[in-house]
């Protein structure tokens, strides 16, 4: 539902949305994969039944999740960007396209890894999926950042719409949903 919701919220949609979309979605699938089948990328882990259908021991849903985290990062961090220059009162100084990517990028990696930090005791609980030794390495969020950098410069230089108050909300609802269960369970 969050994924048809952000793509019918999402303006002005055009080729290189549906390709940051589409990449995406590969991308977030594949490492995965990777990673449950080798764990070469975030440690040894399992997906549990809940998350649905797999395939190669990953739940299809999970790609569709790395896209709604990427895109959230990044449309908050461009928007938040935005409006940090406004404030600032910087309109007279244009600042340089490589300050603008790099806020972008760092900036919407780290908010994703946050949001995997919030997320990862809740998911564990809830039985989404199950680290080997029951510790969540630090490991994972290393793989998380570089493959969110990644993928958020793909966002950065698709040359799309970057406005959506919706996804800024699904950001913020979906932490304050795993950081409540994660007080509470």
């Amino acid at each position: 539902l969050s994924f048809a919701l952000l793509i019918y919220t999402h303006k002005e949609k055009n080729i290189f949305f549906y390709m940051f979309m589409a990449i995406t979605v590969g991308i977030g699938f594949v490492v995965e994969v990777i990673g449950v089948n080798t764990a070469l990328l975030f440690g040894e882990y399992t997906y549990g039944n809940v998350l649905g259908i797999q395939v190669k021991n990953v739940p299809l849903i999970i790609g569709v999740n790395w896209f709604i985290v990427m895109y959230c990062c990044g449309i908050t961090t461009y928007t938040l960007f935005k409006k940090a220059l406004s404030k600032l009162a910087i309109e007279t100084k244009t600042p340089t396209q490589s300050l603008k990517a790099i806020s972008v990028i760092i900036d919407g990696a780290t908010i994703a890894v946050f949001l995997d930090w919030i997320m990862e005791p809740v998911a564990i609980k809830l039985g989404y999926w199950h680290w080997k030794t029951d510790v969540i390495p630090f490991y994972n969020y290393l793989c998380w950042f570089v493959i969110s950098i990644f993928l958020l410069t793909i966002f950065h230089f698709c040359s799309f719409n970057k406005q959506n108050k919706f996804a800024i909300h699904l950001l913020l609802i979906q932490a304050m949903f795993f950081l409540l269960l994660r007080t509470f369970l």
